[in-house]
This record gives structure tokens, sequence and C-alpha cells, in this order.
């Protein structure tokens, strides 16, 4: 195993793609692995990877239970589910019951064998881990983001929806739907579940919250939501509303700054720590975390994470949370970002622990440099370099990154041998530049570009025409660069500004070459400079000695593209071996030279060498690097494209060991300056790793036939995602690309589909797929292959061809003579070309043939067959006009058909156009539910008065209105002319905003009975809201809500008067509501006050005389006295309605009519008398107390006051004395036997009971009491 490691980025955009268990060992997805990382608060340490998923990782969660925190789980747009061993590292078992991408995956904290899963179509898998048994729900139709399972109640899941919607389900029934909840505009990136029950934790403001919480509601627990609106909520999962929004604050960058040409989305974790259900952490807009106190008041709820020091936060948007608490109690919060960095938090400090650096793409070139012991420089396919400071015991992980002036892939670096800081580098779009590590100024571009990658660069004396000179005694160097092109280019890195100069001319002029070199892939000058040696895309090595770069010796043992050149260092070694030269190419061996007589003895002439000094046999697959041991003499470690890398003992040929640590091809190698027994490897599987030489249990490389045959079964797999339209996946935030090379040559083409490019910039296409590019098929293949027939075969058809010409012979184009017919006269070109037809048809290419037929000038047959094939295309298509309108028209109706087949809904339409078929074009989209663009095109084709306009509006409104968007069926509805329509589908909302915009817009269309409907129902609302004043606005806004008041004119009858029905009710009947203690009573009166005046509208005085009597009922037998008082007034109000009742002004038919208005008569004049009575009292009581009237108020000689204003009679009626007598005489007749019953008890029993005593007291109360209540009647 390895001993330190970067490994891959943690993929973008995913709501979990990492999870740390209770023991401290965090998994993080990356690409297609799962990383696990021992992590502590001091450090952490790559300890393993899983392995298994043929996609990128979308989810990974572990199982939070007691003795199962070892086993994982991880979800992957292959569709799958995997449950791990991350103990063992295996795989224990998978599922595959989703069908499409899998988004999100949770272990649930309560249940210890329930897993949940999410895929992009909607549907929700619950697997039982203990039986394997799965259950797919379909809550919505809709494309999940993320899920969370409640850890308080086991069957309770939220989910979140890329349109912002969350939904609660119960999986316990079927995935019943509990609340929807509504409130985020955008994606849901995060939900956490708050870790204490109830929901008492904090109390929310009345601005914060659209239902304040209140206090010990511990039914269900606060759900927190971030969306990509830029808003954190908190939810009640009781009432299923939100009770807290907080807005993202905005911060300036701290730290480390950002590419301001690449632009982020932000994304906006939530992580809700256990134990703190009061603090919420979660991400911001450029990488920073906070923390939110939801208990404190003010707008600065928050509190940044990492302030103590500058740099500690992220530089970009943070995708994941996950706390862990450790042994020791301290709480450790790790996150992942777009920065590919990986952090670890101290939750009490709130600072940076550690910080993790991770790779986001292919590891190209790592190098040492020469002067700083242990600077390790680090060139990646996500455009950035990295320089680590290997040696420090404080940090770990020293990395600084540097990536101004890089848009692209680093391929090519070399540190200078004597400037320290001194980092050139080349880049996948041809760019060489140099940078001072040690400064923060951005680096120097050479102003000559290579046009394709660079994959070697050299520190070298200059060679003419460059003219350094030495300054101080001190040697000069030049930058050497050597790119696909077969190009090496000399920089003066003093002025990179100056043009680059290309060796290949001194060469020719030096050797007097005159024909063409062939192109170079890798240079390798000597540690001393005295001689360069180049590498050739023919296998050939040429040596030259400088500074004339006079050839020395050509060394021609490979057969292949040279990938890879190293030197024997020359210090602390045998003379001897100073100049040994390793090689390594696209086969599998690797060649040493002894160059000593060559280089020691110059000769005349150019020396060709055919047999190498040693040959290193043992790896499977093409040589991509190397490099030798400065510990020890002889001894070469190399990678090769078989994902392993040897270590060889040189002079003997022996095998050391091998290491197999790495789960792609290998492209870079160096040997530890500092360490002899550390080896640094970097490649295909975005990691760079460190291992150790002794510590390994294998010899040499793996063998076998499958090694051998992986690339040619990749190529087939590449192949076949090609022809099956699969889009690239989106990798750690980048998508797949070709163009992958070995450092320093050309790469397989087989390997192109694994090769990862960032989306953050524009990466030119790779030129090596231009040279690589497939020759294509051709359109007379029967032919062309008679052409490739043996000589003697070729010479007799030119005697065939000539006896045709000059006399009669065979007949060419067909048969074995089909060939001859390009050579021919038209006709045997005819023939030729049916049987080149027949040819494609059995071969499967009918483009082939549609393209043949076009050339012999059949062009209604060529669209026929691509008709009939279903192959018609934009090309075809404008060519059918030459064919005459018929053809065209036919042609364009079948090409619709065949994008309707594809889903090109909205060209098929467009080609419909071309031919003047507008109905079927807006057939076709109004049959696809594209209702926007039908009708946009009928208004902008047809007269406004279409009917078929009235006929989309009216069905896209009813598909709105079924989706829920009513607001907007209801404009499809007002374009229609249907405002009836419109109204009432606002209306369906039922909520007080919506009721009074449907009250408002059926008034305008002129529906008035609606308008009066949807009114009163909006008042009631406000009304049980206790808002008068938007009650009252919103009845007076409707002119034909009127009421009769009853009034009192000079004659003492009524006169019926109209106003406003709002004023009737908000004056009569709401204040009076106010005063009411039990709910019941305000219930009931209000319903038959609310009776009264509908009664009143329909003309019908009986039930209104009725309602009102029962509404003045249910006060008076509350023993709401006061109340029924003020109900008095305010319905007959003193001076406008004090007259009696007279029931000839009423159309009073039934008998209970009547007996209603003759106790609400009686009602009124009972409390008028009343207040008669207690008015007059307190005059008297101000005359017996020495206060003086005025005069006439009293009468002294009677004791009486003035007269009454009313008539008081109808208080006097026989039927109620008579009525008042009966009772009396019922009541001494129930006394007299009482009085029997308690003789006849003493008499038997001497003296009466306690029981009895106690008995006859409440009959005696009874009694009593009923008599007082006569009295007041």
């Amino acid at each position: 195993m390895h001993e330190r490691s970067l490994p891959a980025s943690p993929n973008w955009y995913c709501s979990r793609c990492s999870d740390v268990n209770s023991s401290g060992l965090l998994g993080v997805g990356a690409k297609n692995i799962i990383y696990l990382i021992d992590v502590s608060a001091s450090s952490c340490r790559v300890v393993g990877e899983l392995v298994g998923h043929k996609d990128f990782v979308s989810s990974f969660s572990f199982c939070q239970h007691a003795g199962q925190s070892h086993v994982c789980v991880s979800s992957s747009n292959d569709g799958s589910v995997r449950f791990w061993d991350s103990d063992n590292k295996v795989l224990i078992r998978e599922h595959a019951a989703h069908q499409s991408p899998v988004a999100a995956v949770h272990w649930s904290p309560l249940d210890k064998n329930l897993v949940v899963s999410g895929d992009e179509k909607g549907v929700v898998v619950c697997h039982w881990h203990n039986t394997g048994d799965t259950a797919s729900f379909f809550p919505e139709p809709r494309t999940i983001f993320c899920l969370t399972c409640s850890p308080h109640t086991w069957s309770s899941v939220a989910v979140g929806y890329k349109d912002g919607m969350i939904v609660l389900i119960d999986v316990s029934k079927k995935g019943e739907v509990t609340h929807r909840l509504r409130g985020h505009e955008d994606e849901i990136h995060s939900l956490a579940w708050s870790p204490l029950a109830g929901e008492d934790a904090f109390y929310s403001r009345p601005e914060d919250t659209n239902d304040g919480v209140s206090a010990g509601d511990v039914a269900g627990c606060y759900l927190a939501s971030g969306s990509k609106d830029q808003t954190v909520r908190i939810w009640s999962s009781s009432k299923g509303k939100a009770v807290m929004t907080l807005k993202l604050p905005y911060l300036k960058k701290r730290g480390s700054a950002v590419d301001p040409g690449v632009k982020e989305r932000l994304w906006l974790h939530v992580h809700w720590p256990k134990g703190q259900p009061t603090q919420l952490v979660s991400s911001c807009f450029g990488g920073e975390l906070v923390m939110w106190d939801l208990t404190r008041a003010g707008k600065q709820r928050w509190t940044l994470f990492g302030t103590s020091s500058e740099g500690q936060n992220h530089s970009r948007i943070v995708f994941s949370v996950s706390s862990v608490r450790l042994q020791d109690d301290r709480e450790l919060l790790i996150s992942t970002s777009m920065d590919r960095e990986i952090k670890c938090w101290d939750l009490a400090s709130l600072d940076c622990c550690w910080t993790l650096p991770t790779l986001g793409g292919f590891v190209y070139a790592l190098t040492f440099s020469p002067v700083g012991a242990g600077c390790l420089a680090l060139g990646v396919g996500d455009n950035m370099i990295r320089v680590w400071n290997t040696l420090t015991t404080q940090n770990q992980y020293d990395t600084r990154s540097f990536w101004q002036g890089i848009k692209s892939k680093v391929t090519a670096l070399a540190w200078h041998p004597q400037k320290e800081g001194s980092l050139s580098f080349g880049t996948d779009d041809g760019k060489v530049g140099i940078y001072d590590v040690f400064s923060n100024r951005p680096p120097q571009i050479s102003s000559s570009y290579h046009r394709k990658t660079v994959y070697t660069l050299a520190w070298g004396p200059p060679v003419p025409p460059m003219s350094f000179g030495a300054a101080g005694g001190k040697p000069s160097y030049s930058l050497y660069s050597c790119a696909g092109e077969g190009v090496i280019l000399q920089h003066d890195p003093s002025r990179l500004s100056g043009d680059a100069a290309d060796i290949d001319r001194l060469i020719r002029d030096t050797n007097s070459i005159k024909h063409k070199l062939s192109p170079h892939t890798d240079l390798r000058w000597k540690p001393d400079g005295k001689v360069v040696a180049i590498g050739n895309e023919d296998g050939c090595i040429d040596v030259y000695e400088a500074p004339a770069l006079k050839l020395l010796c050509s060394i021609q043992q490979h057969h292949k593209m040279i990938n890879t050149l190293r030197w024997h260092h020359g210090h602390g070694s045998s003379p001897e071996l100073h100049c040994l030269l390793a090689s390594g190419s696209s086969n599998a061996t690797v060649y040493v030279h002894d160059l000593r007589p060559v280089i020691e003895n110059p000769p005349e002439s150019p020396v060709v060498m055919t047999e190498p000094f040693r040959r290193l046999c043992g790896h499977t697959s093409k040589i991509t690097g190397m490099a030798w041991s400065p510990h020890h003499e002889a001894r070469l470690v190399t990678v090769s494209y078989d994902a392993t890398a040897q270590v060889w003992d040189v002079l003997p040929e022996a095998a050391v060991c091998n290491y197999r640590g790495h789960s792609g091809y290998l492209l870079c190698v160096d040997w530890s300056p500092v360490d002899p027994d550390a080896i640094w490897t970097g490649g295909k599987d975005f990691t760079l790793q460190e291992w150790r030489v002794s510590k390994q249990e294998f010899k040499k490389p793996p063998k076998g036939e499958d090694m051998k045959a992986n690339p040619k079964q990749k190529r087939k797999n590449k192949k076949a995602s090609v022809a099956g339209g699969a889009t690239p996946p989106e990798m750690n935030g980048e998508t797949v690309t070709g163009g992958e090379k070995a450092a320093g040559q050309e790469l397989s083409g087989e390997e192109e589909e694994d090769e990862v490019g960032s989306t953050n910039s524009a990466v030119p296409p790779s030129d090596l797929a231009l040279l690589k590019k497939k020759k294509p098929r051709s359109m007379l293949p029967i032919s062309t292959s008679m052409d490739h027939r043996p000589k003697e075969d070729l010479l007799q058809d030119c005697i065939t061809l000539a006896s045709v010409k000059h006399s009669a012979g065979c007949v060419p184009g067909q048969g074995e003579h089909v060939h001859l017919g390009l050579f021919s006269d038209r006709q045997a070109l005819y023939r030729m070309f049916e049987a080149e037809e027949e040819g494609h048809v059995e071969a499967g290419h009918f483009d082939s043939v549609v393209y043949l037929r076009l050339w012999s000038g059949d062009l209604q047959g060529a669209l026929q067959l691509a008709t009939e094939r279903g192959e018609l295309n934009d090309h075809l298509l404008s060519l059918a006009p030459m064919a005459g309108f018929e053809v065209w028209s036919r042609t364009a109706e079948a090409f619709a058909r065949q994008l309707c087949l594809q889903e090109q809904y909205l060209k098929a339409a467009s080609h419909l156009l071309s031919i003047n078929r507008l109905y079927p074009a807006v057939d076709l989209l109004r049959s696809h539910k594209l209702y926007r663009e039908a009708i946009a095109l009928v208004k902008a084709r047809l007269p406004a008065d279409e009917p078929v306009l009235k006929e989309l509006y009216t069905c896209w409104a009813g598909v709105l209105e079924r989706d829920g968007h009513f607001s907007s069926a209801a404009k499809c509805y007002l374009a229609a002319g249907a405002s009836f329509d419109a109204a009432k589908v606002i209306a369906r909302k039922n909520d007080v905003a919506s009721l009074r915009t449907a009250a408002s817009l059926a008034r305008l269309s002129g529906e008035a009975s609606l308008a009066q409907s949807l009114a009163l129902r909006c008042a009631k609302d406000l009304a049980v809201a206790q808002d008068w004043t938007a009650a009252q606005d919103v009845l007076s806004s409707q002119d034909s809500l009127l009421v009769s008041g009853f009034k009192k004119d000079t004659k003492c009858e009524h006169s019926l008067s109209q106003i406003p029905l709002s004023d009737f009710v908000l004056s009569s009947c709401l204040p009076w509501c106010l005063c009411l203690t039990r709910p019941q009573v305000h219930l009931y009166s209000s319903l038959h006050l609310t009776r009264a005046v509908l009664s009143w509208l329909l003309d019908d005085d009986g039930q209104l005389i009725k309602e009102l009597w029962q509404a003045a009922a249910w006060v008076r037998d509350a023993g709401h006295f006061c109340v029924s008082a003020e109900l008095c007034r305010l319905l007959f109000p003193d001076g406008t309605s004090v007259a009696p009742i007279k029931q000839s002004d009423l159309n009073l038919v039934s008998r209970e009519a009547k007996a209603a208005a003759d106790s609400l008569q009686a009602f009124v004049h009972y409390h008028r008398l009343y207040q008669h009575w207690w008015t007059h009292s307190a005059q008297i009581q101000t005359v017996n107390g020495g206060v003086s009237e005025p005069e006439g108020s009293v009468c002294p000689a009677t004791g009486s006051f003035g007269e009454l204003d009313f008539d008081a009679s109808v208080l006097l009626s026989e039927h109620h004395a008579a009525c008042q007598a009966t009772q009396r005489s019922v009541r001494e007749i129930q006394e007299r036997l009482a009085a029997m019953v308690l003789q006849h008890s003493r008499a038997q029993g001497g003296q009466l009971h306690p029981e009895e005593k106690e008995a006859d007291g409440p009959i005696v109360q009874t009694s009593t009491a009923s008599e007082s209540s006569d009295s007041q009647r």
C-alpha cells in the first residue's frame, strides 16, 4: 500500500458525494471510485478505495449504527446502488431497481436495514439490507436532486426536486405524500433534519416565518433546505410550512484568488451538526462556510468559519459537508469543494485543522526540484500546477496551486537546474511558460506556440543561433520544448517575447542532411550538457554533440515511437555508468544503451547502433515514463500502460519489485531525492501515490492475454458507446474528451474515452485526433477491393479492358469484371452502381445507396429509399425541390414524421411550414403539448378571430389547471374570452389573494353574481383572520352587495334604505363577536347573522326574522346580557329603528316566523325598558346625592319619570301571563308532594337520613331559581 497519496477530486454538483462514519473513516466519491480516507483532528491518510461502478458516483452514505459502521452504500449514474464493506474493501451486494441515473442515496439513521435512493425520473426505491427486498414509489414526476431519511421517524423521508419542490413521504404507506413544502424557486441542493425531535428548539420571529412557531409544539421535527435561489429555509414537518428563511450573506473573497474567467453556479449545502439543534452550517457564494445561530435576532445571525487567519476558507463553491464526533468529544466538519480541496474544521473554534489537496485530471508530469530538496511539482489535467513541499513536518500536505495563464492541461514540467523556484511548463494547447513558484506574479509565456500538445521540456546549453554567453562564470541555459507536431523549439528564458528557434535547421546544416527529418517525440540533455538524445516517431534515437548538434550515432533498436529517454545521473557512480541512456517506446521492452565509446571518442561519421547494452523485459504494454535512482547505481524505475511501476537492477537485468496500487495506466514517475526507498507515481486514475520499494510483494508485472487484449476491448466499448449516442458523463465537474497521450508522445486512441478535460475553460480539440482520423468508408467498396488483388490479376485487367475497347469481349460493370465499369461507358458504370448498391444493402450501409442513386440521377428513388429507411436528413431535403414540388412536399412531410419520432417537434413543424402546411404544423405542436409555440405560430400567421386560437388557449388552460398553474391558466381563459372560467380557476387556490383577484376579475368582466360570491368568501377568510379593514375593502368594491337597514321616519314607520353590505356586516356582526368568550356562541351567532343577510337578499322576510331571533337567542342563552344588549343596539340603532316592529310591514306567512317576530320584538323592547330603567335609576341616585338636575327631568310629587319612547305593552301578553300562572301552580303542587314525602319518611324512620337532607336541598334551590327566572321574564 502507498504511504502518502493525493486522491482524485470529489465529484461536483452532487448532494451527498461524501460521508464519514463514527470511527473517522471518510468516504468520497470521485469519478467512478470511492476513496476511503482516515481522518483525525491533526491529519488524514488515504487508506483505500472501492472500485466497481461503471459511471461516476453520485451519492455515498455510511451506515451509522453500532456494529455496522463499516458498511456503506453508493449510487451511480449507471443506475446501480452498491453496498460495500469498507474494512475489507469488497462489494457486498448491489441492486439495479432503478432504470435511470441515481441522484441520491441515504442510509436511514433510525432503521439499520433501510436504504432509500432516488433517481432522475423521480422514482424512490427502498431497500432492506437484511432481506434484500426492494419497494419502488413514484411520489412526484419530477427530477430528484437530493433526499434524506428522518432520524426520528423511520418511515419519513424528505425528497428535494430540481424545480424547488420538497416532498415529505411515508415509505410505510407506499410512498404516500404527507406534505408538499412549497417556497423555494429553484433547485433543492441539500436537505438536513434537525438532530433534536420536536419543534421547540427555537422560536421564529414574525418577519422570518409564514406561520409562527409556538413553544412546546413537539409534534414533528424541523427540516432545513438549501436551494439555488440563495435561501436556506427551516420547515415544520408537522405543519408542512416554512418557519424561517435565511438569506445568504454576500462576503468578500478571503485568501487565494479565483480565476475571474471561470463561471460557477451557486451550490447551497446545509448540514445540521449532531447535538446542536440551534446551529446550522451552510455553504455560501464563494466557498465560505457559515454557522447560523437560529435563536439569534437581527440580521447578523451567522458566524464565518476560518476568520482567525487568512486563506482558511475554500476559494470555490462547496458541494458536500459531513461531521463526526471523535473519542475526545471533538466534533470535526469535513467539506469538499470545487477548488479541489478537502478541508477539516473544528466546530468548536470554527478553524481549519488541515487541508487535503485533490487532483481533477490525469497526472501527466511530476518532477522533484534539483535545488529545493523535497519540492515536488505536478502537471495535472485540471489546468493547474501543484507544488508540494513533501518534507514539511507541520503540514503534511503543504501544497500550492498555480492556475494563472494556464487554460488547458499541463502536460510537461521541468525545473531549472540551478535557479531555485524557476519551473517551466508546457500545456495541451501548445503553450510554453515559466513560473516563479516563490512569488505571486503570473507566469512568463513564450510568444512562440506549438501547434500541438507539448510533451517534453528540457533545460540545456544554448545552441546556435541563440547566443547567450556566460555571466560571472556561470553557464546559461536555454529551454527546449518538443510537441506533438514533431518540432523542437529553443526558447530564450530571459526573453520569451522573442521568437523561438527550430533546431531542425541547425541539425540539417551541420550534418548536411537534405531529406526531411523524422518527427521528434522526446529529447533529453545529458547532465553535463555535452550531448543531447532525441527520440523520433520512427523509433530511432539520434545522439548529437553540442553546440553544433553534430550527429554522433543513431540507435535503431526500437521499432515504434520513442516515448521517453533518461540519462544516468553523473554523481556518485562509476564513470562507466555516466553514459547509460535508457529508452522506452510504444512497445513493452525497455532498452539501456552504453554510449561511452561514442561520447568519449566522437567518430568522424555517424555510427549506427543496433544492439542494446541491456534489455529489460516484463511490461505488457507501452512504456510512458522512467527515472534513474539518485541513490543507487544502475537502478531504474519504469511506468507503463499496464498500470504498474517496475523497479529494475539494470546491470543484471533483474526485476526488483512491481507496484500495482493504481487503477489505471501510469504516465509519470520520479524517485524521491531524499529517501532511497520512496518512489512517486501518477497516471490516469487522477492520483499521485508515494510507495516504498521494500514493501512490495510482487517482483514483475502481471502476465496474461487479458492485459494485452484490454486496449482492444476498450476500443470496442468506445465504438459501441459512440454508436449508441451516449453523452459523456460529468466527473469532478469535467466532461469526457478525447486526445489522451502518454507523457512525451502520442497516446493510443483506445484510451481516449478515459481522459477528462475541465469544463471551466474551452480546450481546443486534440490535434492528434486529426492525425489519427479514421479513413472514410469507400462509396465503391467492391471495385476498390478488386484493385487490391495480386499483381498478375491487375495486369490481366488491363488486357481485358483493352479487348473491350477495341473488340467484342466481356461485359464490364458486372460479374467478375464489375470494377471495369469505372473505365468503360455510362451503361457499364450504371451496372457497377447496381452491384455496389447490392453490396451496401447487404452490409446495411443504406446511406451509401442513397448517394449512389443521387450520383446516377435517380433523385426520387434516393429520397424514396431514405424515406423508407427513416434516414432523411437536411441535406437530402434540400435536394428534394430538384425533383418537383410534389416530391418535395411528400419528402418534407416524411421528414417531419421522422423528426417527431426523434422528438424534434419544433424542427418538424418548421419543415411543415416550409411547404405551407400551417394547420398540420399547429396540430403537431398541440399534440405534443407545445401550446406556447403553437399559439405564437397561429397569432403570427392567422387572423385574430381564428377558431383554432381559442381552442389552443382552452386546451392549454386545461393542462395548466391540472398541473396547478392557476394564474397561467387564467390568462389563457382570458385570452380565449372565458372570463367566468378565468375567475373560477384563480379562486381554486382558495387563499385571500386569489379570491380577491378572482372577485375583481369577475367584476371587471361583468360576472356580477360570481364576483359577489367570491367577495363574500374572501371577506369571510379576512374576518376569520381579524383583518377588518381588508374585508371591508373587498366588500365595498362590489357595488351589487347592498342590504336594507331599518330606519325610523317621522311617522315612526319602517322604511327600507340601501346601505352597503360591508357596513352592515362589519358594523353589526363583527364588533360584538369580539366580546364573546365562548367560541361556539361566536360561531353559531355569526352563522345566523350571515343567513339573515342572505335571506334579506332573497326577499325572504320570514327566514330573515327567524335568523335574527336565533342570533339573539344564542347570546341570551349563553348568559351574555351585555353582549345581547349591544347586539340590539347595533341591529336597531337608537333614533333609527326604535319603533315597534309591525308584522304588517313584513311578509310573514309561517307560524314560526310570526312567533319569532313577536319574540324578537319583545326581546328588543325588554332591553329598551332595561336601559330606560337603568338610566332613570342613575338619575335618582344623583338627586339623592344632592346633585342638581335640570328642570323637568324629575317629578317630585309623583316620583315618576318621563314617558317611554316606545310601546312596552308587548311585554304584557295574556298568553305569557297564563303560562306563568300555570308554571306557578305546578311548582306549588311539586312542593306539597315533596312535603308529604318528607313527613312520610319521618313517620317511618323517626327522622331524615343525612342523604335525604342533602337530596332535599337541591329541590328547594331549583324551585327558587325557577321563580327567580320567571320574575326576570
